[in-house]
């Protein structure tokens, strides 16, 4: 689908047009299902989410200003949405750490969780969504959404410093599950 045939549905859509929606819906769903995806605990949250969001977005619509991508917008708004979605459930609240003074020094790692395996989707996915909650949004945010950890301290209220240990304890985490998955996978 052409730029300018988005931006006639977006248009459409921010008249209420159902074809426009449904049009928008199809073409962007798959995207924005798996975010949901990645920070839900199951498959059955995340399909609740994602409804709950792109309902959110349709509402939404008229504040996009033809500025930028608009799949990047839309992305970013459904990653609010589950951000926001996950905070006022208090099973997903993020808890600072109480010790963190030592915690700012914390260099970022670009290795991978493991340079032997052959992860598919579903696996990895797995792996993620067993993260507990507070590494699972830092993770997401970072590895994902491309955020810096000073966005996501913006975004979930957090210390620069909490988000890089609950980003490191994500990636210990991911590495001590995927090697529990394979025990026989060399270091």
């Amino acid at each position: 689908m052409e730029i300018e045939q988005v931006d006639t549905l977006i248009v459409r859509c921010q008249n209420n047009d159902k074809e426009a929606q449904a049009a928008l819906y199809q073409k962007y769903s798959g995207i924005l299902f798996s975010i949901c995806l990645r920070y839900s605990n199951s498959y059955e949250d995340a399909q609740d989410v994602f409804q709950e969001g792109f309902l959110h977005a349709f509402a939404k619509i008229k504040q996009y200003q033809f500025k930028g991508s608009f799949e990047g917008w839309l992305k970013r708004l459904m990653v609010n949405f589950c951000l926001d979605k996950y905070r006022k459930e208090s099973k997903y609240r993020i808890e600072p750490l109480d010790d963190i003074s030592s915690l700012s020094e914390i260099e970022e790692e670009e290795v991978p969780l493991s340079s032997h395996q052959n992860l598919d989707y579903n696996t990895l996915l797995r792996a993620v969504q067993n993260l507990p909650p507070r590494y699972r949004q830092v993770f997401n945010l970072y590895i994902f959404e491309e955020f810096s950890h000073q966005e996501i301290a913006e975004s979930l209220n957090i210390s620069i410093g909490t988000s890089k240990s609950n980003l490191s304890r994500a990636r210990d985490f991911l590495k001590n599950y995927l090697l529990h998955l394979n025990p026989n996978s060399d270091e």
